[in-house]
Order: structure tokens, then sequence, then C-alpha cells
């Protein structure tokens, strides 16, 4: 073989040996790169998505009845729930509610189905109590002759549903509905309803609280964009220090400041500009002014990466062209602002939905966030159900309002930086 006819076949290898070499080398780049990864990916899988899943299933688990008394719960699940259930049912239900009763267990079903009707709980209680191993006639006369409760269909109807393994009831109660005694969705009393009402003071309370960052950050970050780094990066580091003191220090002190005798009413009374101390705690105005406090830099920062971006020749060779400096502002720099006011306005905005330690420390009654209710049920009620269904309700918002905003200004369009 020649020289001239052996060098295609010697190229060939070679073309292949680099593509090989090529190939493994982009194989063990991407195996670095998803090994670098994968702590990330764990840590938001172990910490954020199981901790939301959990609480989405909490939402509408309904286990109680299946766990305390599990042949009961079979039974029910197939009976037609005409009447009273067939004595077999009964008998079942009595033997189990002895034994939940001696093991201490009959208190949580109770305590469930008291949520699904008011009075069952003592109505279980009184029962497993005092029911006795062989029933005096029927365990139909027994049962009634207990309590004539159990001769309601609304009762058996309630423990029916209770039988299934899922539940719509706290998801149904966090909208302020309920399900009637022929299983029909309705409004929940006037006296009632109340989350749907609490939701709303919180979406408000956040959007008073983002106009506030908004307006006190936007021209805060515009004279720091406009400084020299020498004298931006000392003030942005003030801007920064309420990151370094922790949230409960910053409202208790809010606390101080703002109580009848407390600093800003004497230097408002000393200024003669009010006549008597103004209640600027324990009310909305106290909620308002912390949260603003807390929340700003989070405004801050969005404003200023991207107003630091944007070069100030645009809005002088506006100027050279005639506009006024206010056109130019107008129609040059604050359209280029856009996206870190969108920025500032969504990350402030999800993060004051969920306050609950400013509002309960400054807030009065009619200021407690949604966020206090979901704490109450989880600590003092020991609802997990109700507190879950509260924590999606809030879920559901925020994704909407996401949504919402990716539709109306545009997700490629937010600028953290």
């Amino acid at each position: 073989m020649t020289a001239a006819t052996a060098h295609p076949a010697v190229s060939h290898l070679a073309a292949t040996a680099l593509r090989r070499h090529v190939r493994r080398s982009g194989r063990r780049r991407r195996l670095a790169a998803v090994g670098l990864t994968l702590p990330l990916v764990a840590y938001l899988l172990v910490f954020f998505v199981l901790p939301i899943l959990g609480m989405l299933r909490l939402s509408v688990a309904n286990d109680e009845l299946a766990t305390t008394l599990p042949e009961t719960t079979a039974l029910l699940r197939a009976w037609s729930g005409e009447g009273m259930p067939p004595e077999d049912v009964l008998a079942v239900l009595a033997r189990e509610m002895r034994a939940a009763h001696a093991a201490r267990t009959l208190a949580r079903l109770a305590k469930r189905l008291n949520v699904e009707s008011a009075g069952f709980r003592t109505l279980v209680l009184a029962t497993g109590r005092n029911l006795p191993e062989t029933p005096a006639g029927s365990w139909t006369e027994t049962f009634l002759a207990l309590d004539p409760e159990w001769g309601k269909p609304a009762i058996w109807g309630a423990l029916r549903r209770a039988a299934a393994p899922w539940t719509d009831l706290y998801l149904l109660a966090a909208l302020d509905l309920e399900r009637g005694e022929q299983g029909e969705i309705r409004r929940v009393a006037p006296e009632r309803a109340i989350y749907l009402g609490i939701l709303g003071r919180t979406l408000w309370i956040s959007f008073l609280v983002t106009a506030a960052c908004l307006v006190l950050a936007y021209p805060l970050a515009y004279l720091l964009a406009g400084l020299p780094e020498r004298y931006a990066n000392p003030l942005l580091i003030l801007v920064l220090l309420p990151f370094w003191t922790s949230l409960l220090v910053r409202s208790a002190a809010w606390i101080v400041l703002l109580q009848r005798e407390g600093p800003i009413n004497q230097i408002l009374q000393g200024l003669r500009l009010v006549d008597q101390p103004l209640q600027l705690v324990f009310n909305r105005a106290g909620v308002l002014i912390a949260m603003t406090h807390v929340l700003l830099p989070f405004m801050v920062l969005p404003l200023y990466s991207v107003m630091r971006n944007i070069h100030p020749s645009y809005v002088r060779a506006a100027i050279s062209l005639g506009a006024s400096p206010w056109l130019a502002f107008r129609r040059i720099f604050l359209p280029l602002s856009v996206p870190g006011i969108a920025a500032g306005c969504l990350l402030v905005f999800i993060l004051a939905i969920g306050y609950y330690i400013t509002p309960a420390l400054l807030g009065g009654a009619d200021d407690q966030m949604i966020s206090w209710f979901v704490a109450f049920f989880t600590l003092q009620t020991v609802n997990w159900g109700m507190a879950a269904a509260l924590g999606t309700l809030l879920f559901a918002v925020t994704l909407a309002l996401y949504a919402l905003f990716a539709r109306v200004v545009g997700v490629d369009r937010l600028r953290l930086g």
C-alpha cells in the first residue's frame, strides 16, 4: 500500500478517535455537572418539594376513622347509607368503640368528627364510655337508648363521609363552604364565614406593604445607582443592615418606638404636629410600618441591580435631543427599570402574604393574617387538616398571582441582577 492510498485511512481513524474522545469528554463534563447539582436537587426535594406534597396530602387526608375503627370503616364504605346501619355494622362499631375508649384513641376520632358536625365529640366520647358488651335487645335500641342523636340521618351521613379515604371538608371550610345533609356544597352561615375575609385582609396588607416599599425604594435605588461606587457601597451596606438583625428583635424594637410614650410620638408632639399621642402600635398602622421596614431591602436590591446596568448616556442622549429631564426619565429610564420593579414587587408581595411574627406582635385582633391561623390550628388546636388546607389555599393564591404576573409582565422580563 502506498502512502497516497494509506493517508485517507489514517485520517479516518484519527477523526474517529477524535470524535470518541470528544464524546467521552462531553459525557464526563455532563456527569460532573450532574454530580455538582445533585446536592442542591436533593436539598430542594427533601426540604421544599416533599413538605409541600405532605401539606397537600394533609389537607385532604381522612384517616382518623380508618385508623381508630378499621373494621367499621370498611363496613360503612359498603353500606348504602339509608336509615341506620344494620345490626352487624352496629355490633362491630360498638366493639371497636369500646376498644378505642380503653386504648384512649377515641378522642382523636371524636375531635375529627366534631369538625364534621358540632356536638359529635360529646356524643362519641359518651357513647364509647357507656357502651355495654352485650346489647339490651338490639344494638339499634342500645345506641338510641344511650343517645337519641344516633337516630338522626345526619350523624350517620357524617360517619359515612369520614369513612372515605379522602375528604374535601378542610378545603371547603377554608373557602367558607360546607356540605349539607344531602352532600350538597353550600356557604356556611355568615357568622362562621371568616377565612375568605382573612385571605382578603392578607392580600390587602401585602399590597399596601408592597406599594409602600416601592415608593420608598425606587428613589433610594435611583440615588444609589447614580453615585460612584465608593459612595454607593457604604450606603448599600446601610440598606442591608436590617438583614443582620433578628426579625423578632426588629419587631420588638418597633413596639418601643411606636408606643404612645415612645420616641416617635414624643418627636411628633415636640414638633407640635399632634396634640395627643397617636395609636401607632397594636393596629394596622404598626403592622404596615414594621413590615415595610423589614421588607424594604428586598425591593431595593432588585431595583439597584437593574438600575446599575442602565447606562447614563441613554438619558443624556434623550435630553440632548430636546427632551426634558422628566420626559427622559419617564420614556427612557423608567421602562428600562421595569424588570427591577417587577422582581421587587413579586418578591416583596410573596414574602408579605406569609408573614406571621410582625402582625402577631404589632397588630390587633383585626390585623392578623392567614399565617396566624395556620399557626393557631397547628400549635393550639392541633388540627393539622385545617392548617394544611389554609396553607394549600395560600399556596394556590401564590401560584395564581405568579401565573398572572407571568402573563401580564412576562417571566422573561424578571431580573434580579
